[in-house]
């Protein structure tokens, strides 16, 4: 009689395990408690259990005690976590390999004022004329695009608006200051103002942005006289300016933010004894995509030239 070819009886280990299934088993086994780990999984309890349940069918051991204090790992789910993550990272690390060789596709490249891309995007789309090169301008409260992945590379002004960790920042050039004010200011009239001689006004730093302003002060006689509120999160660039204008308030700006120089009652004047500003392109730190490495690799050479130009015929001018 010929030997019976079914497989024996028991969990079939020949079933591809399901990374999603695995993703959810490590996160039970960090809280060890299925509601604390059903929140952190944005999925219902009852669910979050169905699936444990699942995998511990495919694999025919069971990987947690359920208590009513909560859950411990059986020995099978101890010894079952370090691999669980490793296959993760594994899962994790091919899709990114796979993914460096690929043919480019696709960047969105944020900037933010009125820095100028235009060279380094150019330059790109030349080297790439298959790929899609996208740009997309930021105001200071967009910035947070590169951290939340809507774009893939970021050139802004330091300090940045958000955590620098896992961020690959490089420095492109550095860019003089000036100061803006009234044209009714006792200073409006030189040719350049040193930071000691603004030793009357009180400045405040930005930490989200590089503009410094002063705080408001009051205009007309008397003690009688209010100052203005100071500039706030929620104000626009140009409601700050129209505080600057009113004689309220002065700006330090980095020399290539030009934004003032269209206000005919404003004076832009070179200023000294002040670090100057930084130009930055700002990508994730493990991002692959062989397009952001080329971005920022051209950007270092074509931006940086363009600020070694404006350092030296950069706006020192006055109205």
């Amino acid at each position: 009689m010929p030997d019976d070819p079914s497989p024996p009886a028991g969990p079939d280990l020949r079933l591809d395990l399901e990374l999603r299934l695995v993703r959810y088993f490590t996160v039970v086994a960090e809280h060890l408690n299925f509601g604390r780990a059903a929140a952190a999984l944005h999925v219902a309890q009852p669910s979050l259990s169905r699936q444990i349940q699942r995998l511990e069918d495919q694999l025919g051991v069971r990987l947690f005690d359920r208590t009513p204090q909560g859950s411990r790992l059986t020995e099978a789910g101890q010894a079952f976590l370090p691999q669980a993550r490793a296959l993760l990272r594994a899962a994790n690390q091919a899709a990114l390999t796979a993914r460096a060789a690929a043919p480019p596709r696709a960047i969105t490249i944020g900037y933010v004022a009125d820095l100028v891309v235009t060279p380094a995007v150019g330059e790109l789309r030349r080297r790439h004329p298959d790929a899609q090169v996208r740009t997309r301008h930021l105001d200071w409260k967009d910035t947070h695009a590169l951290p939340q992945r809507q774009v893939d590379v970021l050139v802004a002004r330091l300090p940045l608006p958000f955590e620098a960790d896992h961020l690959r920042v490089t420095v492109l050039y550095e860019e003089p200051r000036v100061v803006v004010m009234p044209l009714s200011h006792r200073l409006a009239g030189k040719e350049s103002i040193g930071i000691d001689d603004l030793t009357d006004e009180e400045l405040v730093a930005c930490t989200s942005t590089p503009t410094i302003w002063s705080t408001p002060r009051p205009l007309g006689p008397g003690p009688g006289g209010t100052a203005p509120a100071g500039p706030s999160a929620d104000d626009s660039f140009e409601d700050k300016l129209e505080l600057v204008a009113g004689g309220h308030s002065i700006a330090i700006l980095p020399a290539g933010d030009r934004r003032s120089t269209l206000r005919d009652d404003l004076a832009t004047i070179p200023i000294t004894g002040i670090d100057p500003c930084q130009v930055v392109v700002v990508t994730h730190a493990n991002d692959h995509n062989p397009l952001v490495t080329a971005f920022r690799e051209i950007a270092e050479r074509t931006l940086g030239q363009v600020g070694d130009a404006g350092a030296i015929v950069g706006p020192h001018f006055r109205r």
